[in-house]
């Protein structure tokens, strides 16, 4: 089978055996995967990484013990979690400490015709969404995760930073919660996409609004995002982190400390909302694809995918 592969910054395709299948694991058909950031920063050396990346993946099990998931379409969680230690008793198997990441750590990721997931980490895909949103099923999971860590009540006003890819499924998933989002980015066209879903959107200038937001969202994936973040939250309101950012952010303390800031970690999050979501047509996604390729042309798509301007790149099969 064909295989994406990276190391120190450069990525090739290569051909491999078929994964082998563990107990309890399935082996699955790629039927289209998205390059995200993440993948980007593994490109530039973010955790060392070398071998397959690619977590966002829709896909059909093609073997399986259980043979109820056998032609099922699929979309799969990237953390695989031990199932053993206090942290998966406790249903946070996202935090196990020996957990591997699928294309992240130590587990090849979906940038290949053939990957392998436990069962216990797959969704099926309903009909009604198709496979290029199912893509979008792990990103818009972490979005849906802010609203699972805290309760913003309607009519709240939530400010996002950032238009990238992120910023743009958050906004969204936001506003139709039912909350005010006014996304802040530097790229009016992008920002546009969202705009039919009734988010206000604002070019960022030099000054940002002060102490204006109980909620604000940083997803703008710099050093500067948090900084900025803070000082527009209110006192005591809640600054959600969304930024995994390679390297030291520095940021000045006293004004978290001063106003009573609370800064909230945001991660993965669970896959059922985002298919509800997409399921009934609540998002638009498609505006977010800029470009497909397939795999054996995937240098070509990271380098479109790391071209400023760019949201979604897809891969597929080579035909």
């Amino acid at each position: 089978m064909l295989s994406v592969h990276l190391e120190a910054g450069r990525v090739e395709v290569r051909r491999q055996t078929l994964p082998r299948i563990p107990k309890g694991f399935a082996r699955i058909r790629l039927l289209a995967a998205g390059i995200c950031s993440t993948d980007l920063h593994l490109q530039r050396g973010y955790y060392g990484f070398c071998g397959t990346p690619g977590h966002e993946f829709v896909g059909e099990v093609v073997a399986s013990e259980d043979p109820k998931w056998l032609g099922r379409r699929v979309a799969g969680e990237i953390n695989l979690a031990c199932g053993q230690c206090e942290w998966c008793a406790r249903g946070l198997g996202r935090h196990c400490p020996t957990r591997r990441v699928l294309g992240i750590v130590n587990h090849p990721g979906a940038f290949r015709e053939f990957l392998t997931l436990p069962l216990c980490n797959l969704h099926r895909v309903p009909q009604s969404i198709s496979n290029e949103q199912a893509v979008f099923i792990e990103p818009i999971a972490a979005a849906c995760e802010i609203l699972d860590q805290v309760k913003i009540p309607p009519g709240q006003s939530v400010a996002v930073l950032g238009d990238g890819k992120l910023g743009l499924l958050i906004a969204q998933v936001l506003q139709s919660h039912g909350a005010r989002v006014q996304l802040f980015g530097r790229h009016k066209n992008k920002m546009r996409l969202v705009e039919k879903a009734g988010v206000t959107t604002t070019l960022v200038s030099r000054k940002t609004p002060q102490r204006a937001y109980p909620w604000v969202v940083d997803a703008t994936g710099s050093t500067e995002g948090l900084r900025a973040a803070v000082t527009m939250c209110e006192p005591r309101g809640t600054v959600i982190m969304k930024s995994t950012v390679h390297g030291l952010v520095s940021i000045d303390t006293a004004p978290v400390i001063v106003n009573e800031v609370t800064l909230l970690g945001s991660r993965c999050g669970r896959f059922e909302p985002a298919i509800h979501l997409l399921a009934r047509q609540n998002l638009d996604v498609a505006g977010l694809i800029s470009d497909e390729f397939p795999l054996d042309r995937a240098p070509e798509a990271f380098v479109r995918a790391a071209t400023k301007g760019v949201l979604k790149v897809l891969l597929r099969p080579a035909k």
